[in-house]
């Protein structure tokens, strides 16, 4: 069992304590724990889970009735952490239909919130957030797709990559350029729908830890101009009002990885006997578990005092607490997983053993939603001001 002390800090309240062991319940009776490889149908295994998640009501955290105002960091935290722990794919589902609908909570029109978010919110349509492209991911100034005004609407023309849910979302967030100002300040964001015509999807990505992803392309792709979020010139500001709440998710998420990877670890280190005694006796695996402890604790309170500022703040920026968060949530969550691997000796890149889904899960939070070198000059322009 991990570590739950981390309820009783002042960052949280007892709605946050109370939802926590309810998730933490219904987790460990509903989520599969077996790991996931190459070969299975994660698309099927997605759909599920997204509809579980929505019938008990999971995604009403990442996806809330209220809008915007309803968005809880701490909550979304909370939920990332506990189902990373017991499951990487359920954890990715629970995030995407936050991300993927972030940008309609925050910024649709009412009869478009009206009409996806309910769907998404209850796990029967899939959401899907597409800004990276073949060559532009963390420099979101290099987007190349076009959006161009047509009668009645915009036409889109590019393509996106390693967009999560690419294929069975129901809908995906694009971002594109609109020429209203130079760099980031020209873009704009739609909502395409996935029947839309000139919307298609050339091929799926394969990863070392499955999930579906897929490369988007879009040919005289057409959208009412109902379906633009904000205004003309507003897309910079979507993107970053969505994972300015979502980036500090990241960390979290790589915080319940890092927890799973110390229990299991702390297990084998008991159980396992050479020369004599347990690896748990000697003072080289007592090191490693002494650091593995330290490296937790320290992006808990990264994670949580980050979800807490943006919270209290009622929906203030927190780019330098969020870039905190994640950078060292997820750093750190690599180095306790592979010592959790090294404790685990052989059996630890074995195939169907947790630590080693662990070690294909971890490594993919320290790119996305910005790699972790972007993160560095992120707090270190928010220091230099």
């Amino acid at each position: 069992m991990a570590d739950s002390s981390f309820l009783d800090w002042p960052f949280l309240e007892d709605r946050h304590r109370d939802f926590a062991r309810r998730l933490e319940a219904w987790a460990a009776a509903h989520i599969d724990p077996r790991p996931h490889h190459a070969g299975e149908d994660v698309d099927a295994a997605c759909r599920a889970l997204a509809l579980q998640l929505g019938e008990a009501g999971w995604l009403d955290a990442s996806v809330p009735a209220g809008g915007a105002a309803a968005l809880d960091v701490r909550t979304l935290c909370l939920a990332r952490e506990i189902l990373a722990r017991h499951s990487g794919l359920a954890d990715f589902v629970f995030a995407m239909q936050g991300l993927g609908s972030g940008p309609i909570t925050l910024f649709g029109g009412g009869e478009m919130r009206e009409r996806i978010l309910p769907e998404v919110r209850a796990g029967r349509r899939l959401a899907a957030f597409a800004l990276s492209e073949p060559e532009a991911g963390s420099d979101v100034a290099a987007l190349a797709t076009s959006a161009v005004r047509v009668p009645g609407g915009w036409r889109l023309d590019g393509e996106k990559t390693w967009i999560s849910n690419g294929g069975i979302a129901g809908q995906y967030v694009v971002f594109a350029r609109t020429g209203e100002a130079p760099g980031a300040r020209g873009l704009s964001a739609f909502v395409v729908e996935a029947d839309t015509p000139g919307l298609s999807v050339p091929h799926r990505i394969s990863v070392i830890a499955p999930h579906p992803l897929a490369t988007l392309r879009f040919n005289n792709c057409v959208v009412p101009e109902a379906n633009l979020l904000g205004a003309p010139g507003d897309g910079f500001k979507v993107a970053m009002a969505t994972l300015d709440v979502f980036r500090t998710t990241v960390g979290a998420a790589a915080l319940g990885f890092a927890r799973r990877a110390l229990d299991e670890a702390a297990g084998r280190a008991r159980s396992r006997k050479m020369f004599g005694r347990t690896l748990a006796d000697m003072e080289t695996t007592q090191a490693k578990i002494a650091d593995m402890a330290l490296a937790i604790d320290t992006s808990a309170l990264l994670v949580y005092r980050a979800a807490w500022k943006r919270d209290v703040s009622g929906g203030g920026r927190i780019t330098r607490e969020a870039a905190m968060a994640k950078l060292h949530a997820t750093e750190s969550a690599q180095r306790v997983i592979d010592d959790a691997v090294q404790i685990f000796g052989g059996l630890g890149v074995t195939a169907g053993v947790k630590v080693e889904e662990l070690y294909r899960e971890i490594r993919a939070l320290r790119i996305y939603e910005g790699a972790s070198e972007v993160q560095k000059l992120i707090i270190a322009r928010q220091v230099l001001g």
